[in-house]
């Protein structure tokens, strides 16, 4: 009888494959358990019909956005590097977060530390046949290259640029080969003209990752954790650099090149690391004075956890909900941290009823999902955002009376080629921290769309892990393309398969602009299989409220979950005995940016900033109220 069961089963579930899914997922379908593959049919099913999540009520929203995290939870995770189960210890002995990334994860002591490989959301697709087809200088010179600079209006400000580079530095940097590669243009166009004809570079570092089906992987050298790493560094000697070893500060200094070091800054990143200093130097004072006999290692300790979980809360709950600009990922970015339940109630019974009614943030023992946490090829690949950045900043004057919307007046502009790295030094002496953050708050990012990559990025100078200046200048755009395809990263068709979206057949499918498509053609001909990932995300219609493409956010919608789930800080050491009551305090009070911001400049955000979040340009009209219950609002 059971295998008469089994059989009917089976062929039922081939019978529903070939009528309900498309040719494109039956693979994966076939791998699927049965109860999975059920919810399968649901995203899939109202995916063809037209049916679009974003479109429901915000309850349902969350329904399907649930459904399709599961799902990913499940098939969208894959180990790079032989793992030999880790070696475990107790995390009593570690209740603070190491130099080099070590001993979070209490199964695995090396998970998340540097050098560890990068993980995959998807099989890597090997490019090295067509690594140049077509080339990476076409690409980016025919397709990407700004002809106007376009903005996102009021959404998101420089700030907000800053912010995300600020992120990005904290997770994740390739460790690079030794040997060099030359790119070159090797197309005829007048009408096309490269700032670089050909560069070089270092490719990425291949290491033999002891697996049958993955045999070569790429290492991470900065802590793949949400750890600060970008102020704090990613090793002992970093780490000493910054220290003044007196009640657990910081040394406050103005300069790109110090505290974290990191390569290829800019006076926007630089900001903010300064004013995240001065954070973890009041969270000092503030536990000092609470807990005078603390010393200064402990005080350092457990003021970098409570700087680490404020930054990450600002990400998940503050910037995310400006770059997602719908109600129903305000609904989840804030059940990610508070839960359905809600803030108020978390605040006063503490964490209760697992993820979906308490949130990833205080879940009894962290989640890794049966394998070691990393961060994966495919996070770095959707967060090349570098067409956000514009070709100059407009530096206000501060000593102006605030104008319509608190708008200062406009001072001068500076090109931001003269911003950035070791250049931007000597600017900083120029702009005081005030000027910057009001500056960037005043004045709107590009866009991610076609042709609005800034031209100065395609002829910049890169930088050496150390911070110092390479000889060789790159065209960014170009590189970005390479990358991708050095990294066996699929292209923007099977990227989209992999994640269980529907893929494209004709240029049609992704854009309606005559110009973009035509010009799709002449580089790839009508081979849509051929779409380099970054060029899709950048033409595919956006969602209403979206600054990034769909395809990018269900890759976030992954690892948004995974860097705080698997993470024990944010998990069963989220509490006052690890942070201090006072410390676990000043977690639970610190919403958004603007907090830190009136906490350190009294004063700035209430002349200047007239929009809710720091991170909307800041003369933007505030968030109205809506009294209507969150979970039962309808999409406008």
């Amino acid at each position: 009888m059971i295998p008469f069961l089994s059989c009917a089963k089976s062929l039922l579930f081939s019978v529903i494959k070939h009528l309900l899914v498309l040719a494109d997922f039956h693979e994966i379908f076939q791998r699927m358990r049965p109860v999975d593959r059920l919810l399968f049919l649901i995203i899939h099913g109202l995916d063809r019909s037209g049916m679009k999540w974003h479109r429901f009520p915000v309850f349902l929203g969350l329904a399907y956005l649930s459904i399709r995290r599961h799902l990913h939870f499940k098939c969208s995770l894959i180990n790079v590097g032989k793992n030999s189960g880790g070696v475990r210890f107790n995390p009593a002995d570690f209740p603070y977060r190491t130099a080099d990334g070590k001993y979070n994860d209490p199964s695995d002591e090396a998970a998340g530390s540097i050098e560890s490989f990068f993980g995959r959301n998807m099989p890597p697709l090997d490019q090295r046949k067509g690594l140049l087809k077509p080339t990476p200088m076409e690409v980016a010179t025919k397709l990407m290259e700004r002809k106007e600079f376009i903005d996102t209006g009021k959404q998101l400000n420089l700030i907000a640029v800053s912010w995300i580079q600020f992120m990005t530095h904290d997770w994740m940097d390739h460790l690079e080969s030794t040997e060099q590669f030359e790119l070159k243009a090797s197309y005829e166009n007048a009408a096309y003209q490269c700032p670089l004809n050909s560069f070089k570079f270092y490719k990425t570092k291949k290491v033999d990752t002891g697996l049958d089906d993955i045999k070569e992987g790429h290492l991470n050298i900065s802590t793949s954790w949400w750890d600060g790493s970008a102020i704090y560094g990613s090793n002992a000697s970093q780490l000493h650099e910054v220290r003044t070893y007196k009640e657990g500060k910081l040394k406050i200094t103005d300069g790109l090149d110090t505290a974290g070091k990191f390569r290829n800054g800019w006076i926007g990143v630089s900001a903010l690391k300064d004013l995240f200093m001065l954070e973890h130097n009041a969270i000092c004072d503030a536990l000092k004075k609470e807990y005078p006999d603390l010393d200064d290692e402990n005080l350092f300790r457990r003021a970098r956890l409570v700087t680490s979980a404020v930054m990450a809360k600002i990400h998940t709950i503050d910037w995310t909900v400006e770059l997602l600009k719908t109600d129903i990922l305000l609904a989840g970015m804030r059940g990610n941290w508070y839960g359905l339940l809600g803030k108020r109630f978390k605040d006063t019974f503490g964490h209760v009823g697992g993820v979906y009614l308490g949130g990833l943030v205080g879940l009894k023992k962290p989640n890794n999902h049966g394998l070691r946490y990393s961060i994966t090829e495919e996070f770095v690949s959707v967060y090349r955002l570098h067409s956000l950045v514009p070709d100059h900043l407009a530096i206000r004057d501060i000593d102006s009376s605030p104008g319509p919307n608190k708008s200062p007046k406009l001072s001068h502009k500076v090109d931001m080629v003269n911003l950035t790295g070791n250049r931007g030094e000597s600017e900083l002496s120029k702009i005081g921290f005030t000027t910057r953050m009001v500056s960037m708050g005043h004045q709107a990012c590009g866009a991610l769309e076609l042709w609005n990559y800034p031209v100065w990025l395609m002829d910049v100078v890169a930088q050496n892990v150390d911070g110092t200046d390479r000889a060789d200048h790159v065209n960014l755009a170009s590189l970005e393309i390479y990358r991708d395809r050095e990294r066996s990263v699929p292209r923007y068709n099977e990227f989209r398969r992999s994640l269980f979206l529907i893929p494209i057949t004709k240029w049609d499918n992704l854009t309606d602009n005559k110009e973009v498509i035509a010009t799709l053609n002449e580089v790839y001909g009508n081979d849509v299989e051929q779409l380099d990932l970054l060029v899709g995300m950048l033409a595919e219609k956006k969602i209403k409220g979206f600054a990034i493409s769909e395809t990018a956010f269900v890759i976030f919608l992954i690892m948004a979950t995974r860097r705080l789930e698997a993470d024990r800080f944010f998990t069963s050491d989220f509490n006052e005995e690890v942070y201090t009551r006072k410390g676990f305090e000043w977690v639970n009070t610190s919403e958004s940016l603007k907090d830190v911001l009136d906490r350190h400049f009294p004063g700035m955000t209430s002349r200047w900033m007239n929009s809710t979040s720091a991170f909307t340009v800041w003369d933007a009209p505030p968030d109205h109220t809506n009294h209507i219950p969150l979970y039962l609002r309808l999409p406008h």
